[in-house]
């Protein structure tokens, strides 16, 4: 076996660290963006959605306890890496974000959107990491049934979420991510460029000719 269930445990906890990482930049974050203007929605939301996630967490390491027996290791190696493309997914977007990343929706008025790194590709990164994670990390030790619940769940409050963030985003997001999948990316696509960028690229191109 690939993995036996006191290096699970341990993974879920280092995810749940990882969690308590998250809300800590994210509120570094939303302190400075809201002393300089920033308007938050969606607080309930926000506060559902967390406490989903806690329950995920204990889901899975309870499911392992009672219920888990290990799991393949071809199914525990792909889940693994499931995990890990989940992670680099989401800081991918961290870091293309910069302060601007947050857990919350924290919109700033008149900000121009970031169109570059992961967001190319998809409109929401983050929220697809979280789908990964929410099948691959339970079926790293074969716990299907967080997998399932969990990831039903989450189908409905990224519905929620994403629809009510995309209308606090506005127009110029809209506008902006015409072109561009919400989850899922087009496979076989070229990567998506911004109007605005694709006409700077032209006018170069027509000053050097």
């Amino acid at each position: 076996m690939v993995i036996q269930l006191d290096a699970y445990l341990a993974v879920v906890a280092a995810v749940g660290l990882e969690r308590g990482f998250e809300l800590a930049l994210s509120r570094a974050h939303a302190r400075r963006a809201l002393r300089q203007g920033a308007v938050e929605t969606g607080r309930v939301l926000y506060s559902v959605m967390a406490a989903f996630h806690a329950l995920f967490l204990l889901s899975a390491a309870g499911e392992a306890l009672a219920f888990g027996r290990g799991v393949g290791d071809p199914v525990a190696l792909i889940a693994i890496g499931a995990t890990i493309v989940g992670q680099a997914l989401r800081y991918w977007a961290v870091i293309t974000l910069g302060a601007r990343w947050n857990t919350r929706v924290i919109v700033m008025a008149g900000a121009a959107p970031v169109t570059s790194g992961p967001y190319r590709f998809v409109r929401h990164p983050n929220y697809l990491a979280v789908i990964i994670e929410m099948i691959s990390v339970p079926m790293i030790y074969g716990c299907w049934r967080t997998a399932l619940i969990f990831s039903c769940g989450n189908t409905v409050l990224l519905a929620l979420r994403i629809s009510r963030e995309e209308r606090a985003l506005g127009d110029k997001y809209t506008d902006a991510f015409a072109g561009v999948p919400r989850l899922l990316p087009h496979l076989g696509a070229r990567p998506f460029v911004p109007a605005r960028t694709a006409f700077a690229r032209a006018e170069r191109r027509k000053k050097f000719n």
